[in-house]
């Protein structure tokens, strides 16, 4: 059996949606992220957790190539996602990232309409022959969203009016609209009240039926209800990766215990 096949009849039949192998970043002289190795499962949420400044955001932000925007920022390694590599000169980052979704920490919907907002992506990477295409795509996103209902009614009306959780329930329309097979959230519940934190989570759950999605979250709690495999990231190194569960109640690190426990954070 080779690695591949150890891994896979270990994990059962999960295929791995993304593979990163020895991932350094550096900021300048800065040395963010030191040799990170993971294989993130497709149909499976994963949380990155850590104390602020671990480097959960900057590894995020590798696997959409949202660090090329960072001029000091360089990143080595391998990052594969369905086995292609992401930092070939060949691949395009726009392209990139229809297929790898991205939510951020606060809800940042453009000043467009309610339609518009979702229409864009969709528009753009020309997945819309004709207008009743475009509806279409626009419903169905809304509602993956799980925000049609409380929105359909108004799809003029600008996409800034809506409240918190609304407004972070339509960037999570937005991301999905392209069709992504990735969805990557950095910390999207920070900005939010409790009640709209339980939608998006409840959200999520239903998300993970068509997407590896993989969320940062500053709140183990959070990691602990939303994902099936957590890693947990201090001072640019992944300490720990494992199924949730067991980084909760039985972890291998002292570090990670210390986290969890409250002692490290």
């Amino acid at each position: 059996m080779n690695d591949k096949n150890i891994m896979e009849s270990h994990m059962g039949t999960t295929a791995i949606k993304i593979s990163a192998r020895d991932v350094q970043v550096y900021y300048g002289d800065n040395h963010a992220i030191k040799d990170v190795s993971i294989d993130i499962e497709d149909k499976t949420v994963t949380a990155f957790i850590g104390p602020s400044g671990c480097g959960k955001s900057t590894f995020l932000r590798c696997l959409n190539r949202m660090n090329d925007t960072i001029d000091i920022c360089k990143v080595t390694g391998s990052i594969r996602i369905d086995d292609e590599d992401i930092y070939d000169r060949r691949v395009d980052p726009v392209q990139l990232r229809a297929k790898v979704g991205m939510v951020f920490q606060k809800p940042n919907p453009f000043p467009k309409s309610i339609y518009d907002n979702v229409a864009y992506g969709p528009r753009i990477h020309g997945h819309a022959q004709n207008k009743a295409d475009l509806d279409d795509i626009v419903e169905r996103a809304l509602r993956r969203g799980a925000i049609w209902n409380e929105v359909k009614d108004r799809l003029q009306s600008p996409g800034t009016g809506l409240s918190g959780g609304q407004q972070q329930r339509l960037c999570i329309a937005r991301a999905v609209a392209t069709e992504p097979e990735v969805l990557l959230m950095d910390e999207p519940c920070s900005a939010l009240d409790p009640i709209a934190t339980a939608q998006v989570e409840e959200l999520i759950d239903e998300l993970r039926q068509s997407f590896s999605v993989v969320i940062v979250t500053h709140s183990m709690q959070q990691a602990a209800r939303v994902s099936q495999k957590t890693a947990f990231f201090h001072l640019g190194n992944m300490v720990e990766y494992g199924e949730t569960g067991q980084i909760f109640t039985t972890p291998q690190d002292p570090r990670t215990e210390s986290y969890i426990t409250g002692r490290i954070g």
